[in-house]
């Protein structure tokens, strides 16, 4: 007994559905044709071009997250779809790597390393990375603690003089 396998089709051969010659990035569309408006996601780049990408872009780079084709995505990362089609999928960052994304970003913010700062501003430092969960990270605050250029200790005492002034 053989069983019925379905083949692709021959390179160049017509799509079953259209009657016409693949196109692609390495087959472009017979004159006349316009080009297929659904991206080619196995290319790095065609993708990166769709109005959706170009909207959440800045998110995912301030979370330090990375934009892959919906065809790479894999079971934790998040796809995003447009009208019904999967557009791009973000891979997110693992939390250590967040807060040193978030870090570095708030370096650029300030316009100098995180340790120059004076204490008022470092205070206001832990205050947002409280804000953003920066401490509930595993050793979050050995982490933000060099960033600063300060002790743990100091940290912690930061984090208590706002928890007092909160009346917490």
């Amino acid at each position: 007994m053989t069983e019925s396998v379905d083949h692709p089709p021959a390179a160049g051969a017509p799509s079953p559905a259209t009657g016409r010659p693949p196109t692609g990035p390495d087959r472009p569309a017979p004159e006349g044709d316009s080009p297929s408006p659904e991206p080619d996601h196995r290319a790095p780049g065609p993708w990166l071009d769709h109005p959706l990408v170009s909207a959440v872009k800045p998110l995912v780079d301030a979370m330090g997250a990375e934009l892959l084709g919906p065809d790479r995505a894999e079971q934790d990362d998040v796809v995003l779809a447009w009208e019904g089609r999967d557009v791009i999928a973000v891979r997110l960052p693992q939390l250590s790597e967040s807060l040193d994304h978030i870090l570095a970003a708030m370096e650029r913010r300030h316009g100098m390393p995180l340790a120059d700062l004076d204490r008022k501003a470092k205070q206001s430092v832990v205050r947002t990375l409280e804000a953003r969960g920066a401490f509930s990270v595993r050793h979050g605050v050995e982490t933000v603690a060099g960033a600063l250029g300060v002790s743990r200790f100091t940290v912690y005492n930061y984090l208590n003089r706002e928890h007092t002034a909160k009346g917490e």
